[in-house]
């Protein structure tokens, strides 16, 4: 199990927040049915989470039941978590009204571990427009709710929505009051990903040191990917004091997604001297559930994504493949095998050189002179000047083409 074995001394636990079955499924398009949703659940439970958003369970019927039956079957699975040693905690989302409230912590009874996770917006662009009330009754209604929440479950998260664009010292009054409610979990969501990272990691460390209670609760993050800034966002928050991040699985969700939490969890555990904080999570089931995720969501992963993309490991120009055919740490920050890839090989094309071409044959039985390798590398490049990789088939009829014997009458 590839999970993070740096030294542990002064360093606090990164609690992992998955949100993919509840803002990852608000992905345009994506409708996971049930017992997709409790595949996924369980997978996320072997990775390592320790908070799983199972859903927003007043949404629908089909919400609520999918949010009850996780709490039931992926609650108390231990598999895999022997390291952490505890099962997951399950949590469901509420708008700071009783109905939203109650109809969660019923979602959620099952579960060895619960949490409500409860949201009102802050910010005065929202109050104004969306919620139409003033700041005085936005402080009254996030303290019913977080006060009827702890009434119902010792785990009460409160985020107030558009953090990110909030008074920081209205902010600041708002959490202090939740606080004194109840509230163990602080998470501060940049809600439309507008936030830049020097700007977020301030805010997170301005919280930190002005909420009333601060020492007592667990702030979290939860960024958007609006200008691609999620991961930079949340590892600046970390930095700052967070001790909790909310994400998703390949950065699925509205828009331009959430943070993903392969590339929160990797950045992590490659830079194990500069955060202040470790991981459990079991790296290796990373690409296996970004796959899981990916056919079941059908969000395609982009080739080119970080961690779990189809090109992360592959590399086709000649420098970077004799580099890394001589020791693969010249070109690779991150072993494929540790996030659970297995099958990968030099991509071959008009970039590559001699030394991954002779390598590949090698790999399939051919050892040929130099002189007979030099046509095969010369017919190699004339092939690849007409398309953009070549096949292993093809490869092997060039190198089986050179090592026939030549029949002369």
């Amino acid at each position: 199990m590839a999970t993070n074995t740096q030294t542990q001394v002064n360093k606090d636990k990164l609690i992992i927040f998955d949100t993919s079955l509840r803002d990852g499924e608000q992905s345009p398009g994506v409708s996971l049915n049930t017992e997709e949703k409790i595949e996924i659940a369980k997978q996320m439970s072997r990775l390592g989470v320790d908070v799983l958003e199972a859903g927003f369970p007043i949404a629908s019927i089909g919400d609520f039941e999918a949010v009850q039956r996780i709490a039931r079957e992926a609650g108390p699975l231990m598999e895999g978590r022997e390291k952490i040693g505890q099962p997951m905690t399950i949590c469901g989302l509420a708008r700071s009204t009783p109905a939203d409230i109650k109809r969660c912590a019923e979602a959620i009874a099952d579960a060895p571990r619960r949490r409500i996770h409860v949201f009102l917006a802050t910010s005065d662009l929202h109050l104004k427009y969306k919620l139409k009330i003033d700041r005085e009754e936005c402080v009254k209604r996030a303290v019913a709710a977080v006060t009827l929440a702890k009434s119902l479950v010792d785990d009460v998260e409160f985020s107030p929505e558009d953090a990110g664009r909030s008074d920081r010292e209205f902010l600041c009054h708002v959490l202090s009051k939740v606080v004194e409610a109840g509230a163990t979990t602080l998470n501060i969501p940049d809600t439309v990903g507008y936030n830049l990272p020097t700007e977020y990691g301030s805010l997170i460390k301005h919280l930190v040191e002005n909420v009333q209670g601060a020492d007592k609760i667990v702030f979290s993050t939860h960024c958007h990917n609006d200008l691609g800034l999620a991961t930079a966002n949340t590892l600046s928050g970390i930095q700052n004091g967070a001790r909790q991040v909310e994400v998703t699985i390949n950065g699925i969700g509205e828009r331009a997604g959430n943070t993903a939490m392969e590339e929160v969890v990797m950045a992590v555990h490659t830079h194990p001297t500069f955060f202040p904080v470790h991981h459990t999570i079991n790296t290796e089931l990373f690409f296996p559930t970004s796959r899981m995720v990916s056919e079941l969501s059908g969000m395609v992963v982009q080739p080119n994504k970080a961690i779990v993309g189809r090109n992360a490991f592959l590399h086709e120009s000649g420098i970077h493949q004799d580099g890394v055919l001589k020791n693969r740490q010249t070109y690779e920050i991150i072993t494929p095998e540790s996030v659970g890839v297995t099958d990968i090989a030099l991509v071959l094309g008009k970039h590559s050189g001699r030394n991954a071409l002779r390598s590949r044959g090698a790999e399939m039985g051919f050892n040929l002179d130099e002189t007979a390798f030099q046509r095969v590398f010369e017919d190699f490049k004339a092939l690849c000047d007409s398309k953009k990789t070549v096949a292993d088939d093809e490869i092997r009829a060039i190198f089986t083409k050179e090592s026939r014997p030549i029949v002369t009458l």
